[in-house]
């Protein structure tokens, strides 16, 4: 029966990757209420967004385990979901329906480019430092909202932003969950970030910042009001085409970094393996069908790293921890009860995890040192990753051309920052 995944090849077994497998639905079951939470201030179903990233969670971890065989779990990335909302819905004020269709692109983009030689392209036309310096810059993008919607930062008329409220009860409860989290990552606590939502909850239910939930299980709630709402044609601007490769680049580097993170480590990747392969393949062929769903980017979880430490070798490793996610279907009264300062600190912690790929930064490098700058500081000050990535390349495309440096520029810097310059054109 699980010939197929070839556990005696890989030195493990059937009791080893299913508790690989639930060690990593455990790290990362905190994304169905946090995605929730974000996009659900876009005006869409709170309810049919939590149904929806399950599913996609589950279809898409399942049909890695199968069709990559590798242990790396999928679900909606982080960082491009606060983007979808903060940065395109809220800031931009396109109707949710064309950010589905903005998504939607670039997956099937994605697709056409999985079956190419394009992955082999970019790892040799973008510098790794800048890869580095876009995860870095989305971490301090998404931590900033978290911030903000916990009230710690707050709008400022003399200075844009100030400290917060400190004494303000949801504040002081969204810095407690923040201290929790930190704490049990700290601790290196096995599903430290669920542990530290339920925590939290608990804190915040007690004090009556928050509502007890009613039940503990229930029907999955329909996805019918976003399932099929999403506005192709209108996504089909040139004026939105920097966004839709906002998305496709942002995805592919972050699932080429977690799979270099999580696979290299393992062992179970090569530059040129079909493994690799075949789960970029499936993060593409993911990321348009949640956008059908309702939901933006799927993409690769860094915290598949939790079923790798634990043993997990083989897609079996995914298999079971998609298997896991269809607990999440029924739990939709706790996720609804859950206050929202109980989320947003682990957009935060998240945020820090990202932002660390910066102590790998060549900085004496001063190209490389002015562009990771600036894309690092201008994602959140714009509040926007299209601005931070498009004026980074344009930078350092800028200062290799004045350094004369004209053996480091290649088309792949040159694409990127032509295209960043449409991002002001159109702007």
């Amino acid at each position: 029966m699980f010939e197929m995944f070839h556990l005696q090849e890989r030195g493990t077994d059937v009791k080893t990757e299913a508790r690989a497998g639930f060690t990593t639905f455990l790290t990362m079951m905190y994304i169905v209420p946090v995605n929730a939470i974000i996009m659900g201030k876009t005006g869409m179903d709170m309810g049919a967004i939590m149904t929806a990233t399950a599913l996609i969670t589950i279809i898409s971890t399942v049909l890695n385990g199968l069709w990559a065989n590798t242990p790396i779990a999928m679900s909606v990335g982080m960082g491009l979901n606060a983007y979808f909302t903060f940065g395109l819905v809220l800031g931009m004020k396109l109707p949710w329906q064309t950010a589905l269709g903005i998504v939607f692109i670039s997956g099937v983009l994605f697709i056409i480019l999985s079956f190419t030689n394009f992955r082999v392209w970019v790892m040799q036309s973008v510098p790794t430092d800048l890869r580095r310096a876009i995860s870095a810059g989305i971490g301090a993008f998404i931590a900033f909202i978290g911030l903000k919607e916990m009230g710690i930062v707050v709008a400022n008329k003399a200075t844009l932003v100030s400290l917060g409220n400190l004494s303000e009860p949801h504040v002081l409860l969204g810095i407690f969950g923040l201290l929790v989290a930190f704490g049990f990552y700290t601790w290196r606590i096995k599903g430290a970030f669920i542990l530290a939502i339920l925590v939290t909850s608990i804190v915040g239910w007690a004090f009556g910042l928050g509502e007890l939930p009613k039940s503990i299980f229930s029907m999955p709630a329909s996805i019918s009001p976003i399932f099929l709402k999403l506005d192709i044609a209108s996504a089909l601007s040139l004026s939105l085409l920097p966004v839709i490769i906002t998305f496709l680049i942002t995805d592919m580097f972050d699932s080429l970094g977690t799979l270099a993170g999580v696979g290299y480590r393992a062992g179970l990747f090569k530059d040129d393996s079909k493994e690799l392969q075949k789960t970029l393949e499936v993060d593409a062929v993911a990321t348009s069908l949640g956008a059908l769903l309702g939901v933006s980017t799927t993409t690769s979880f860094i915290e598949s790293a939790s079923g790798v430490e634990e043993g997990g070798r083989t897609g079996l490793t995914a298999v079971f921890t998609g298997l896991f996610f269809i607990l999440t279907l029924f739990m939709l009264p706790i996720f609804e009860s859950i206050p929202a300062n109980a989320i947003y600190p682990i957009l935060v912690m998240v945020g820090v995890l990202m932002f660390t790929e910066l102590e790998h930064i060549n900085f004496q490098d001063i190209p490389t040192a002015v562009s990771a700058f600036i894309i690092t500081l201008m994602m959140p000050l714009t509040y926007s990753i299209t601005n931070g990535l498009s004026l980074g390349f344009i930078a350092y495309l800028f200062l290799l051309l004045i350094r004369g440096e004209f053996n480091r520029i290649n088309i792949g810097v040159i694409s990127l920052a032509a295209i960043g310059s449409l991002v002001f054109i159109f702007h």
